[in-house]
């Protein structure tokens, strides 16, 4: 039997006398804590969202039908090695026994939440990353590209809005201690309750002994991303890794079949239809088609076109949850790597380092071989050179030295980085992080908190050189000498900030406003649910230093725009605080009638999206904090109690705990949650 245990934040400790009765007790606990999430995640898996929530929910719903999550999850399940499945059922076994359906959400719907199948877990991890890599961006080049021709490139922000993150670490001739240090934070879509789940899980079975403090995807056990197991410490970020590839196809229904035109010919598809359940509304039918690329995900028989997904996890039948249980076991470098090498998706860098004082960065997951022309956007069904012939092999992999450090922040990393992907984050928290750790001899836990929360923005200073030469109106006057004597720090009590912040929205408002950009704003026929990567002007904030780099792009006259958005922010907030409050998402935001998310604290935060402190907005949409730091973590390799970790809410999903928000204001902060070891300083839960 599993026992928990709970530190002054709630935070849950398992132990357990075997590895299953562990993933049991995780389980069990998740449930406990998180039975809304739980049920919401289950229903996003299974595309089941509108039956709650209404019509809403259906692009969704759609989506995730068409593109056979439950199916691929059930087919990785099917693969996993004998003892992986068995771990991945005695979890489900524990959230069935916890679930209840006494959450405010639940009631406030009236359901109770449903029973899991041993394979949800999968189907939740699946969901959680359909959109984490380049099928959005494959999209959104498609369109560019149609509307701008070889221009298109002024509008290219390397990498995705919707991922990130940071990830550091130095080898132990750089610390005080003498051994390592890692720290990181992944950065996502802020969501209430929280998408990472703070645990520790300890088995005691003599044969089969660890211990390790980490980050769990609520509804998939172990720990998959970042975690210290006492004698190795990792972290992660997304690689922006291009392992999904869109094609357009031409469909036909012949004598009752669908048929798709491939490289060959016309060949039969698979096809079928479901009834999705809305709420307050009929059933919608979806038909799914599976062509010899992978399922459609837009378009449709009837339309005789459409858009097909092929992806390494749907392609392998295959996730990598094979790796979760040797992470767990992992005790150094080798280990980890070891264990990684059966990672799929998503692709991402991973940064290790052990007692023993190895460091080494890697890339982990499934990458393909084929065309250069797939990874650039939408390719044609039928071309005979689209397909897939192999793997990327070996992966990017390399030691750090003792003196050495390790940064990885979603960054292009030279040479390597042309096999992985084809657009990156813009190199600035990377650059940043360099900075601050470059010439430190003597660095802590706490050096590595405070770097966290450093909001140096690293494009103020060539946007801010726009404002050199403007003649401002008496109106604007005031905006453009806040801006000049800006020092670029993000600050939530700043009032330059403010002024910059404002004067940057409205900047590029005025951009999109241009007539270049009309035909962006026609409707598009493409999926609700990929409107955000397709919106020019949250397209144009992102890519707002190329356009400015670029002189007068597409004609516009940028130093006159710059200079009426000035009197377009005269009447800004007084601080950056003021802007920038998070904002956290919730599944209400989406429904349909009256259902109103829980409240939260209105806590103005430092940080934007550049920052190492890294607390988005989308310039132009919208100045609130709606993704960043979903989880904040130092990992001491000399002491683990000297670690801390902190998420953007608390431990539990349950808006009527105690725990559901207590870490905000620390997270708001910059602060860490002390990393708790000692079971006698835990408090065993009945």
């Amino acid at each position: 039997m599993a026992r928990t245990y709970r530190d002054a934040w709630g935070i849950p400790h398992v132990r357990a006398s075997s590895a299953l009765d562990l993933a049991r007790g995780q389980g069990e606990v998740t449930a406990r804590d998180r039975a809304w999430q739980l049920e919401h995640l289950r229903r996003r898996a299974v595309g089941e969202t509108a039956e709650v929530l209404g019509e809403p929910g259906m692009p969704w719903d759609a989506l995730a039908r068409r593109t056979l999550i439950a199916e691929t999850a059930e087919r990785a399940y099917a693969g996993l090695e004998p003892e992986t499945r068995a771990f991945v059922s005695a979890y489900v076994e524990g959230v069935n026994a916890g679930l209840h359906g006494d959450a405010v959400e639940l009631r406030t719907l009236g359901i109770a939440p449903a029973p899991w199948a041993p394979w949800t877990p999968l189907a939740v991890f699946l969901a959680q990353h359909l959109l984490f890599a380049s099928l959005p961006g494959k999209l959104w080049a498609n369109r560019v590209g149609a509307l701008l021709g070889d221009d298109a490139a002024l509008l290219s922000y390397e990498g995705p809005h919707t991922s990130g993150s940071n990830a550091w670490a130095v080898g132990g001739r750089r610390t005080m201690s003498g051994l390592p240090l890692v720290a990181g934070d992944p950065h996502r879509v802020i969501e209430a309750p929280g998408v990472y789940q703070q645990v520790r899980l300890a088995c005691e079975d003599p044969d089969d002994p660890f211990d390790v403090v980490g980050f769990a995807f609520p509804g998939v056990p172990g720990v998959q991303h970042f975690a210290h197991a006492g004698s190795v410490a990792w972290a992660i970020t997304n690689a922006v890794g291009d392992y999904q590839d869109v094609f357009a196809e031409r469909l036909r229904r012949v004598a009752g079949r669908v048929q798709a035109l491939g490289p060959s010919g016309w060949e039969p598809a698979e096809s079928w239809t479901e009834n999705v359940a809305v709420r307050e509304g009929e059933p919608v039918e979806v038909e799914v088609v599976v062509t010899e690329r992978g399922p459609l995900f837009e378009g449709g028989v009837d339309d005789g076109r459409g858009l097909s997904l092929r992806a390494s996890s749907t392609v392998l039948g295959d996730l990598g949850f094979d790796a979760l249980l040797p992470l767990l076991r992992a005790r150094s470098v080798d280990d980890v790597d070891a264990a990684l090498d059966r990672w799929v998706e998503p692709v991402n860098n991973v940064v290790v380092a052990d007692v023993d004082g190895a460091v080494r960065y890697r890339v982990a997951g499934r990458i393909p071989l084929r065309d250069g022309r797939n990874r650039l956007g939408v390719v044609d069904a039928a071309s005979p050179d689209a397909g897939w012939t192999g793997w990327l092999d070996p992966l990017p992999r390399h030691d750090v030295a003792p003196d050495g450090e390790v940064v990885t922040a979603n960054e292009r990393r030279g040479p390597e980085s042309d096999a992985i992907g084809t657009a990156f984050a813009p190199p600035h928290r990377a650059d940043r992080l360099h900075a601050l750790l470059d010439g430190r001899e003597d660095l802590t836990a706490a050096d590595f908190g405070a770097f966290h929360n450093d909001t140096f923005q690293a494009s103020v200073p060539p946007l801010r050189g726009l404002l050199a030469g403007v003649e401002p109106s008496v109106t604007g006057a005031p905006v453009r000498d806040a801006i000049l004597g800006f020092d670029g720090h993000m600050d939530a009590g700043s009032t330059a900030a403010a002024a910059f912040a404002a004067w940057r929205s409205a900047f590029v408002r005025r951009i999109a406003d241009q007539d270049v950009f009309a035909a962006f704003r026609e409707p598009v026929l493409h999926n609700p649910v990929f409107a955000p990567w397709l919106d020019v002007t949250g397209r144009i904030g992102l890519a707002l230093e190329t356009l400015v780099a670029a002189g007068s792009p597409y004609g516009i006259d940028l130093v006159e725009l710059a200079r009426l958005a000035l009197d377009d922010a005269a009447d800004h907030p007084a601080t950056w605080g003021d802007m920038h409050a998070l904002a956290a998402a919730h599944a209400f935001d989406v429904a349909a009638g009256s259902l109103v998310a829980p409240p939260l604290p209105e806590v103005g935060v430092s940080g934007d999206l550049d920052c190492v402190r890294c607390t988005g907005s989308l310039p132009g949409v919208t100045d609130g904090c709606y993704r960043g730091s979903v989880a904040r973590y130092v990992w001491d390799l000399a002491d683990r109690g000297a670690s801390g970790w902190v998420v953007p809410l608390g431990a539990a999903g349950d808006p009527a705990d105690p725990h559901h928000h207590d870490q905000l204001p620390l997270w708001a902060a910059g602060d860490l949650v002390p990393v708790v070891t000692d079971w006698d300083l835990l408090t065993e839960q009945p």
